[in-house]
């Protein structure tokens, strides 16, 4: 099935406290390197049938009305290429 993503993030001007609570974290566990994180959201939607024009614009009216808060967050819609979007590095956390 065709899969279809939505990312969503604080907008530049929106405060992102676990954002900077990450960051500085990292330099505490011996990260270097990092000079800004922004925490965000991804949500993943298995679609039936061919991925058209129809279908990202209905996805777009969710992310805008449910997915989303438009006043505090921009979003992006993209169909998930399952080639393209082979993590380069995967993990599972300790203990999962």
């Amino acid at each position: 099935m065709p899969r279809v993503v939505v990312d969503v993030m604080p907008k530049p001007e929106i405060l992102d406290p676990q954002g900077k609570a990450v960051l500085g974290a990292l330099p505490r566990l011996g990260f270097s390197g990092v000079t800004d994180v922004r925490q965000g959201k991804r949500f993943e939607l298995e679609v039936d049938g061919e991925v058209t024009d129809a279908v990202l614009e209905d996805v777009r009216r969710m992310a805008e009305t449910l997915l989303s808060n438009p006043v505090i967050e921009s979003f992006t819609v993209h169909v998930n290429d399952a080639v393209e979007d082979q993590p380069a590095v995967t993990g599972t956390a300790a203990g999962a």
